[in-house]
């Protein structure tokens, strides 16, 4: 038997390991703009719902944690992650103006809730590349 894969297979896996974090951006730089037309089609399609508040919130909310989400991890922990951030809050805000003019309420607490979803998310996916950087790097010094 040769005692030379365990140390092969280790290699294998910590340089894979220190890529992690290259892969997850490239899928995030994929996953971004049909993530965002996914948004602007659900913001702008005209409402089948009555006016059920808290749910509305939520998924305003859940929306745009996930776009900051995906455009902080393809972007990385830099300042345009940031500036994402920024434009995806504004954004939301211009897209409330635009659902007055199809029919639809633009309503300010959809935008705090776009904005704080947008803070959660970055937040959330910058805290999430410090730890998968660490642990790429941890695994890759062993």
């Amino acid at each position: 038997m040769n005692s030379s894969w365990p140390k092969q297979i280790a290699g294998y896996g910590s340089g894979m390991l220190a890529k992690l974090p290259l892969y997850y951006r490239r899928l995030a730089r994929w996953l971004f703009l049909p993530a965002l037309a996914l948004v602007i089609w659900g913001e702008l399609k005209p409402s089948t719902h009555g006016r059920e508040v808290i749910w509305d919130k939520l998924l305003h909310f859940t929306a745009y944690f996930g776009l900051a989400g995906i455009a902080t991890v393809a972007l990385g922990r830099n300042r345009r992650s940031l500036l994402a951030a920024l434009a995806l809050a504004s954004f939301g805000g211009i897209l409330e103006i635009v659902q007055s003019f199809v029919g639809r309420d633009a309503e300010w607490g959809d935008e705090l809730a776009n904005g704080i979803g947008v803070c959660a998310g970055c937040a959330a996916a910058w805290l999430t590349l410090c730890l998968v950087d660490g642990w790429g790097a941890q695994q890759q010094s062993e």
